[in-house]
């Protein structure tokens, strides 16, 4: 059975209640797109904490962690910026922390992935843009 993501009315509903974003892959470096989108989540009032194994320092002000395991809170969305070869054992670890939705970047799909967290109750979303969703589903946020 193909993939469908969530209909758009019900991503508006996702984002809505979501408050914190877990960004695996997150860079440092300000040029990246990674940075970029969580820097203007932030800016709209969500929580972002940065995943990044290669990182020590803050990224964005937030404490950058080496895995989603290592993370002290509860996170609502799982947002990945890693290829699609990569994202199997992202899943899993997503499964793990009990969160709520897991959501790979514009271009990025692995349906093993979003069928291990599908399994587990995780909302999947794949090969969307969280920034574009958000600032098309709530404009005036």
């Amino acid at each position: 059975m193909a993939f469908d993501n969530p209909s758009r009315d019900r991503i508006k509903e996702i984002l809505e209640e979501a408050t914190t974003i877990a960004v695996v892959g997150l860079s440092d470096k300000p040029d990246r797109t990674s940075y970029m989108v969580s820097e203007a989540m932030q800016l709209r009032g969500y929580r972002i904490i940065p995943v990044n194994p290669t990182v020590t320092e803050p990224i964005l002000g937030e404490v950058c962690y080496p895995s989603l395991s290592d993370i002290p809170e509860k996170v609502h969305i799982v947002n990945v910026f890693r290829r699609s070869d990569q994202v199997v054992p992202i899943a899993e670890e997503a499964v793990k922390i009990g969160a709520k939705v897991f959501w790979l970047q514009l271009g990025i799909m692995n349906d093993e992935a979003a069928e291990i967290a599908s399994e587990a109750g995780l909302e999947v979303i794949m090969d969307r843009c969280i920034k574009v969703e958000d600032a098309v589903l709530r404009p005036n946020r």
